[in-house]
């Protein structure tokens, strides 16, 4: 028997398998079962071969966006109108076939957005070239997921499996367990917050289907038998996502009026570019990206080319590597007007953490 149906055959058992206190165990096991066998089946086309024509597009810019939808949903429209590159268009399904980059600046970012040929169902088990394009989504900041309004949603949970199915996350966090392996000692399992759904005999049988004998672990919030599974995997990826519903001018303004209701949602029509302004704002919200402008002593700041810093990393400390890692050696401190500090300008240390739009001045050592 093939992975393939080994997969399907795990699936139609958690299908049938009632969910349940009793049967809890089991479906962890099926779980850890299907979650290797994916695993297994994305190693094998991997290394079976070189990256594909046209998809090995080098990282660009401050941050990366990725198209990802079904042919003809209008993925090269969008990028043609929002980025001014040309990605062939046509009313037939898989026009596009290799990566088209693009990049627009916004707001000071420079943002490279790539045109993905659009994705079939079963892409996460190698069918059309969906493997390799779900492989270069894996590498980008924030994926568009790009539908078409006048078809079901259907669509949506369609493309969210195929993207779950090759390990990336969607608009999650990565779950709060911390894991580490020993060579001895046994499962040694701790918890700062109550597990209601998961219970310390489904948590051994999982870590016994990935022959983890010995490890401490610490749940640090209530999680789930797939979170477990991630974590033991640990090639999982989290990625904000946006959902573009293109063609809005197919629908009627009460109909509109619910679909900006849907989380995670921005309507569109990239043929008449329409609602351009709210999709830009919403994928900076997303990226996380802040402006800080420099200020040279005894001159105005630049206002016209800000540094980008990326989430998670704008300290003072970030903002000196950014510009050149020579810079903090020599740094006695730094002046700082904006958000970030109580009073402007403020004196601030390397550890400083800076707001979006904060005017940075940097001092030397004499």
């Amino acid at each position: 028997m093939g992975v393939l149906e080994k997969i399907d055959e795990i699936e139609a058992e958690m299908a049938r398998t009632q969910k349940n206190k009793a049967t809890a165990k089991h479906l962890g096991l099926l779980k850890a079962r299907l979650a290797k066998l994916k695993q297994e089946l994305i190693s094998a086309k991997t290394s079976g071969g070189g990256k594909g024509e046209g998809f090995d597009v080098p990282k660009t810019g401050d941050a990366r966006v990725g198209f990802v939808g079904f042919p003809s949903v209008g993925k090269s429209t969008l990028l043609t109108n929002l980025a001014g590159v040309y990605s062939e268009v046509a009313a037939y399904e898989f026009t596009t076939l290799t990566t088209v980059p693009g990049v627009i600046r916004y707001k000071g970012a420079k943002v490279q957005l790539l045109d993905l040929p659009g994705i079939i169902e079963g892409a996460k088990d190698g069918k059309g070239r969906g493997r390799q394009v779900i492989a270069v989504a894996r590498t980008c900041n924030l994926i568009f997921i790009c539908l078409d309004i006048a078809k079901p949603l259907g669509h949506k949970q369609a493309l969210e499996k195929e993207l779950e199915g090759f390990g990336i996350r969607l608009n999650k966090t990565p779950p709060q367990i911390s894991f580490r392996r020993k060579d001895k000692g046994g499962l040694h399992i701790t918890k700062s917050e109550p597990l209601t759904q998961l219970d310390d005999e489904t948590i051994k049988t999982i870590c016994a289907e990935y022959r983890v004998n010995s490890a401490d672990i610490n749940f640090r919030e209530d999680s789930t038998a797939d979170d477990l599974i991630d974590v033991i995997e640990g090639n999982r990826v989290y990625i904000p996502a946006i959902y573009v519903l293109n063609k809005i001018d197919q629908i009627s303004i009460e109909e509109l009026d619910i679909v900006y209701k849907i989380p995670h949602c921005v309507p569109i029509s990239a043929a008449h570019k329409w609602n351009f302004d709210d999709l830009l704002e919403k994928m900076w919200d997303y990226l996380k990206l802040i402006r800080v402008f420099t200020k040279p002593k005894s001159q105005l700041p630049d206002y016209e080319d800000p540094v980008i810093l990326k989430n998670g990393k704008h300290t003072v400390e970030d903002f000196c590597n950014h510009l050149h890692r020579a810079i903090l050696k020599d740094l006695k401190h730094a002046f700082v007007w904006g958000s970030s500090v109580k009073h402007s300008p403020q004196t601030v240390g390397k550890d400083h953490l800076l707001n979006d739009e904060d005017v940075v001045q940097l001092v030397k050592k004499v």
